[in-house]
């Protein structure tokens, strides 16, 4: 990397022995004009979207009452760090996803398309919202877009109904026929993110032979720093500091598992035992990979439908799926309930991490949108209208404050896809079933 006086370019990386860190934004990446006035860098926007699957319990998740939220509803109560960026929609609905499966739930969340009914290998759904985002937004960055999950292990064959199991397993499509498998090893998306290579055996032999991926780009960081301002090195520390924190966990990880007594043949060394401490890993990449620029489009999702995961770590011995089918009993439905509050505390945290973060203007959830929900609404019923949805992020809102939108009618949720894609700069006329924007958030 040459340094010059001229303002360095926005993707800005550093390089060495095969790794790639890309940097935050920066105020030497604003272009100088005078020695007393400078024009503000062009900010980026990104999209983010986080599946929780097979519904919730919608009378823990709705607030009450419509337009600023003044109590937060339990499920949605961990959020109210970040509640002046974000808004609840009520009464949207996915007409594509009946006749009420499993795999139409998670199919159709993103592409609000009716996925073919078949076992084998003629699926065909069609391309979500994520991938439109990615071919404009992702022209410019090192991934076009970033798929992520928390289920090491994808199954095959036909999971629901008659469905093939590619429907459950994948959130992205990039065409109507090509699926896009999300990673959830840590090791391999830090890898993605920053440069590794080789067999599984030859990161291995990497790894022993580099203490740490930044001593690779140590020489290039430290003639960097020479050239930028206070704060611009502050900034640039603080980023690299939490790659490192972040290749710290990884590797802890890995050693855990490696010295487990016990052999692991389903888990792939690295993967956090806790759910909680794999899913905020896998959360503070995507920071990682949004602060960098390394991509400006992910996908997450926080389980597959019919999961039977457990939650001991919260008091819920009980697998997810079959406490979904609860038959109103209020004990499932309250450990249901739990689960659901859970998934939602994760994704709070890594909301405050993003707002913590500094970027131009303002921080990094200021120029992010992140749509989180489900393609299910009731899942004792299996039903794909009010589904539980939330955005964040993107700005605060016009009087501070959480927002709550209900619609009087069922609303398709390519209404809101629409409209995110509006927000990132991606012009569609329309989008699957959409009837329109979510004016309240097209405004902002």
């Amino acid at each position: 990397m040459i340094i010059t006086k001229k303002a360095l370019p926005r993707r800005t990386f550093l390089r060495g022995l095969g790794a790639t860190v890309s940097l935050p934004l920066l105020d030497a990446m604003v272009p100088a004009l005078t020695a007393t006035a400078r024009t503000p860098a062009r900010q980026v926007r990104r999209l983010g979207f986080v599946y929780m699957p097979m519904g919730c319990d919608l009378a823990r998740w709705t607030p009450t009452g419509e337009g600023r939220i003044s109590a937060f509803s339990p499920t949605l109560q961990s959020l109210a760090p970040v509640a002046d960026q974000l808004t609840v929609l009520s009464h949207l609905e996915l007409k594509n996803a009946y006749p009420g499966t499993h795999a139409t739930s998670n199919a159709a969340f993103l592409s609000a398309a009716r996925a073919k009914w078949t076992e084998s290998t003629d699926y065909y759904l069609g391309v979500t919202a994520d991938q439109v985002a990615a071919q404009q937004m992702g022209r410019d960055t090192l991934l076009p877009s970033l798929e992520l999950s928390m289920d090491l292990l994808q199954t095959v064959g036909q999971c629901d109904n008659g469905y093939a199991c590619v429907y459950q397993n994948n959130l992205s499509w990039s065409s109507p026929t090509t699926p896009l498998p999300a990673e959830a090893h840590p090791r391999l998306v830090f890898e993605r993110l920053f440069g590794e290579g080789g067999t599984p055996a030859d990161r291995q032999a990497a790894l022993r032979r580099r203490a740490s991926l930044l001593d690779a780009v140590r020489e290039d960081m430290t003639r960097l720093e020479r050239s930028l301002g206070a704060e611009d090195r502050i900034r640039v520390g603080q980023y690299l500091d939490t790659v490192r924190e972040v290749e710290r966990r990884i590797q802890k990880a890995e050693t855990q598992t490696r010295d487990a007594p016990l052999p692991d043949l389903d888990r792939p060394a690295g993967v956090p035992a806790s759910y909680a401490e794999h899913a905020t890993l896998m959360f503070d990449l995507q920071v990682l990979a949004l602060q960098g620029d390394v991509t400006r489009v992910t996908t997450f999702q926080l389980a597959r439908e019919t999961s039977n995961r457990t939650y001991n770590e919260i008091g819920v011995p009980d697998p997810h799926h079959p406490l979904t089918h609860h038959g109103n009993d209020p004990e499932k439905v309250a450990r249901m309930a739990k689960i659901n509050a859970f998934h939602v505390s994760l994704f709070a945290k890594f909301l405050e991490k993003l707002q913590a973060t500094p970027e131009g203007d303002g921080t990094l959830l200021d120029h992010s949108l992140y749509l989180y929900g489900s393609g299910m609404g009731d899942p004792n019923i299996h039903n794909h209208i009010d589904l539980p949805i939330l955005v964040a992020g993107g700005g605060r809102n016009p009087g501070g404050g959480a927002r709550h939108i209900r619609y009087a009618e069922p609303t398709p949720l390519a209404n809101l896809h629409l409209t995110l894609l509006a927000r990132a700069g991606v012009r569609l006329d329309a989008f699957a079933d959409s009837r329109g924007h979510v004016d309240e958030l097209l405004s902002l």
